[in-house]
This record gives C-alpha cells, structure tokens and sequence, in this order.
C-alpha cells in the first residue's frame, strides 16, 4: 500500500473513482465493495502485491463470477481461478471486476460488444483499443493499479498505446492459459497493463511458469541462457524501412522519428531493416487459414446461437470467427508453409540486432471511423502486432508521448524469452540519464569499466576535451588519472602551462538512478564536475581535486590514459 492508505481505503477510492469517471461500459461485473474490502484488509501486507488492485478481462476466470468474454448465452461461473488470477491473488492482489472485450477476443477496436463499446481514456470520441478495452482503460482511467488482458494480435499492446500505458505481452507460454476463454489457443498470452513498467513487468514474473495443467505452457529460457536478458555494450535497435512506415496517422512519423533519436541518445546504434516477411506474416492471422482456430474456440457457440447474432452476438466478430469454418486442412498447411518461410527470412533480417522497435500501431479512429468501416479500420491496427505470437516473438509497449493531446506508443520486439532484454531497453527509455565522461579507469576494457556497466550504463561515442585540461597519474589503486582544467590548478600544482591538451575519453549514458548510486560509491581524490569537450558542449564527467596533483606524474604529453598505459607497459618491458 502507499500514501499511508489502509486496504479498506484504497478499495473505496476504487469504486468512488468509478462513481466518478462514469464509464460503465469499462465494466461486465463489478465485484460487491464489501466483499473487496473485507479481502483487502485480510491480505498478508507482506505479499509483493498487497494493496494492490487488479481489473481481469472477463475471458479470465475469477472463481464466483461469471466468465462471459462479451457473450451473455456463452457466460458460465467458474469455481477456480484461472491460472493467472490464482498467482496473483496469492501474491496479494486483490480483484475489483471483470472488464468489458471485443467479444471472443475478437478485434483491436474496444467496440465489438453487446455491453457496449468501451471510448478511450484520453478522448471518449475515440476508441479505446481491444479487444482488452475495458482492463486498458480501468488501468488509465486510475481506478486500479493494474489489470490482466490477452493478446493473440496485439490486444494487450494496442490499448495500451492508445491510453499511454505500459501493456506487457510475453513470450507464449510464459504465462499458462488455465482458466482462459481462447481466441486462437496456439497463440494466445495473457498480458498486463500498468502505469509503469516496474508494475506490470513483476506482475507478469508472478504469474509465469509451468503449471502442469496448460499444455503449452513452457519454462522460461532465459533463467537457462543469460544471453537472453543481458543487453550487449552497444544494444542494436532495428526499425522499418521509411516506406514501412507510410500511413501512420499524421504526427506519429515524427513522433517515431523521436523515439528513435532518443534510443540513439542512449547510445544504441539503429540499423534499418526489412521488415517485410514479418508484415506479410501478419497477414495471415486474419487472411489466411488461420482463422480456423478461432472457430475451433467458438464457432460451435455461435452456430448454435445464430439467431442472436445482431443482438448477443455482434455480427462483425461472428462474420469473422464463422468465416474460420471455410479453410480446409491443405490450406492450413500451406499457410503453415508460408508462415515458416516468412518466420525463417524474419529472423534472419533481425540477425545481429537487439530488439525491433516499431509504432505499436499505425492511428487511433474515432467511435464514428470504426463504425463507418469496422472490418478496414480493424485491420489497420495489427500493422505491426500481428506477427508476433505467429513467430514466437515477445513484445513491451510504452508509451512515448503525444500528438495533438493524444497518446503515442512504441513497441519492442524480440526473439521469444527476450522478455527481460525488452525490459530493460524500455526502462532505459523511459528513465531520465546522465551523460558522464570517463578517462581513465572506467573507460571501455579498463579495469573499473564494470561498475559503469552495473549502473545501467552504455556506451555512447569517444570523445575529446577541450585544449586547456591536464592529465596526471594518481598514485591509487587499481591506477587512475586525475584531469584538472589549466585555468583552475594552483602553481603549487605543476601546472605551469595553461594551455593543456586535448584528453581523450569517452561519453557513457547512464540512468538517473544508476548515476546516483555511482556516484555515492566514488573514492576521494575523485569528483564529479562539469568537463567541456572539443566540441564546446558541457558534460558531467570525472575531475579531482587540484590538490591531489601534487607530485603526481603530468601524463598530459600523451594524450589519453589508454596511450600512456600502453606506454608505460613498454616501459616496464
């Protein structure tokens, strides 16, 4: 809990702050307030969750009420939790309700349901986002701190990018489907949205792993191969070519255009890529045989229900899942085909990068622009989600920024069990850095050059001084240099000429939060202070106090640390 806010009265700010937004198509069913606040206060405060409060897409079971995923003739009671729910409720979490769906998991607007289409946080003339509308927008809307969705297309990343949330769509099979209403049951993911990445990312570690019910269900790699969360020096960030950008929504170019600068900022390099076979992957979610899955899911239902279609059943999502009864089993494995040769050139279009980074999506339609062409402006959102559960690949969308008041996202993208190298690109993009020039020790293959690294820095360029510093070596260990500026050394110092030299270095990157730790942990002589490269700008970086040259060795001659140990090793031979 936080603020000093007991169980009781976060759970009453909750439903106080649903009274208040008045969005009662956010909702399917909404649990009794004193049932919630009686198992808030029982929960252990001990837990990773407690105090914390959930919305759960109503394709999730929660034991005790009912399971519709948007259809009142599918709805069912389940007595169990599903999977998903179960861990979380054990780690402390506390359910407020179940949220309203593209019915069947059926669509990226928010609009495709009998309980009404769910408008977006930001502009209720807009959509919010499916099909996990209403968890995105109670999560946006600030009545919870998180809530769970499922993502077969890009539900659980498109809401999010439309309501400036983090929405966390992890590798298949991370998180076991036990207790979930299927889409499509080979490609289905539970996923979390959040305000912040830290929530949503221990949400998702709390309900992973095998749970010996879910066949598909799958032990994350990455606890057996470090290489898949550690990030490299240099990360590399691939993005589309420019004409696989076209057709965004006016303002998201330039505001991907930024997202892109500030990864370059970090210091990750950013190649172009041809991201081609993964489009046409994309493609063949809805176009293709696939779709046969999700009538396997619930096309019986909807056949024995076909005259309710126009009324419980919306008739764009049964066109679509009906339409799954057509492909024949040949077609299916010929698609099967094409979808391993786009996967195969996908990969290797990808070989050698880090993560993909893309927009989430490519615009945000009103209410009126989905139901003028529901279908067209449907297929226009997965641009770049659709691919990812088809190829086996894990994604993280944040938010970053605005256009025209509305939020803007990107997405990262990577090979499965990539979750926690996602993780940590897109908490360095979202955090606030420092910019630190080194010269010594901690330069790149020196001796203190991990404690950068395990501050969360990165390498951004080489880098020079200004002409008027000096370089002496200190009488420390391991060895390091002291950089003084001319103007400022006392003549008991040695620094009779005030001229200097130009000192190489380096410009390291690091999170706000890591500098600070960094920071507190440097020895004396050694200070932080503001150093002027050859290019006139000011960057934080290592100085000392003029005071500790005295009597140390001038090694300005050489130019940079790196030369004058070199030189000195020649010596010692």
């Amino acid at each position: 809990m936080s603020g000093g806010s007991t169980a009781a009265d976060r759970v009453h700010a909750a439903f106080d702050r649903i009274d208040a937004v008045d969005r009662p198509e956010v909702w399917i069913t909404l649990r009794d307030r004193a049932a919630v606040v009686a198992e808030a206060q029982a929960v252990d405060p001990a837990l990773p969750l407690a105090g914390m409060l959930v919305a759960v897409k109503d394709n999730i079971d929660v034991a005790g009420l009912p399971t519709t995923a948007a259809s009142r003739s599918y709805a069912y009671t389940p007595t169990a939790d599903a999977t998903a729910v179960a861990r979380l409720r054990a780690a402390g979490a506390v359910v407020v309700g179940k949220t309203n769906l593209d019915q069947f998991a059926t669509g990226l607007v928010g609009t495709r349901s009998p309980f009404g289409a769910v408008r977006n946080a930001w502009d209720p003339t807009r959509i919010s986002g499916g099909s996990s509308s209403g968890s995105a927008t109670a999560v946006a809307l600030g009545i919870v701190d998180f809530a769970l969705g499922t993502d077969t297309a890009g539900s659980g990343r498109v809401p999010a990018a439309l309501n400036h949330l983090v929405g966390v769509k992890p590798t298949k099979g991370l998180v076991p489907n036990t207790g979930v209403v299927p889409a499509c049951r080979s490609q289905d993911c539970v996923t979390v949205f959040a305000r912040s990445l830290d929530t949503a990312r221990t949400a998702t570690e709390l309900m992973a792993g095998p749970d010996g019910i879910d066949p598909l269900a799958r032990p994350d790699a990455a606890l057996v191969d470090g290489s898949l969360v550690v990030l490299p020096a240099v990360p590399r960030i691939a993005v589309p070519l420019p004409s696989q950008l076209e057709g965004l929504a006016p303002g998201w170019a330039d505001a991907f255009g930024r997202a892109v600068d500030r990864f370059r900022s970090l210091g990750h390099e950013v190649v172009e890529v041809d991201i081609a076979p993964l489009l046409d992957a994309a493609a063949l979610l809805y176009e293709g045989a696939f779709v046969a899955e999700r009538y396997a899911a619930v096309g019986a239902h909807i056949e024995a229900n076909r005259d309710r279609i126009g009324d419980d059943l919306d008739p764009t999502v049964a066109g679509i899942v009906l339409g799954g009864a057509t492909p024949t089993a040949a077609e299916l494995f010929a698609d099967q085909e094409r979808l391993d040769a786009f996967g195969a050139a996908g990969r290797a279009a990808l070989d050698g990068t880090t993560a993909l980074l893309t927009p989430t999506t490519t615009w945000h339609p009103t209410l009126a622009e989905v139901a003028a062409d529901p279908v067209g402006a449907n297929s226009r959102m997965g641009r770049y989600t659709n691919f990812a559960n088809l190829l086996d690949m894990a994604s993280l969308a944040v938010p970053a920024g605005f256009v025209d008041g509305l939020p803007f996202g990107v997405m990262l993208t990577g090979p499965a069990f990539t979750d926690r190298r996602l993780a940590a690109l897109a908490a360095a993009f979202a955090a606030p850095t420092v910019d630190l020039v080194v010269v010594g020790a901690h330069l790149r293959d020196q001796p203190l050059n991990g404690q950068l690294v395990a501050a969360g820095g990165t390498f951004v360029r080489e880098a020079r001084t200004a002409s008027d510093y000096r370089l002496y070596a200190l009488d420390t260990v391991p060895p390091k240099p002291g950089l003084v500026r001319t103007r400022s050394v006392a003549p008991s110092a040695g620094a009779a000429a005030p001229d200097g030299a130009g000192i190489a270095g380096e410009v390291w990157r690091l999170p706000a939060a890591g500098f600070g730790t960094f920071v507190a942990a440097l020895p004396a002589p050694m200070a932080i202070g503001t150093v002027t490269l050859d290019d006139g700008t000011d960057v934080t970086g290592f100085t000392v106090e003029a005071v500790a040259v005295d009597g140390a060795e001038d090694i300005t001659h050489h130019g940079g640390w790196r030369t004058y140990r070199e030189h000195a090793a020649r010596e010692r031979v």
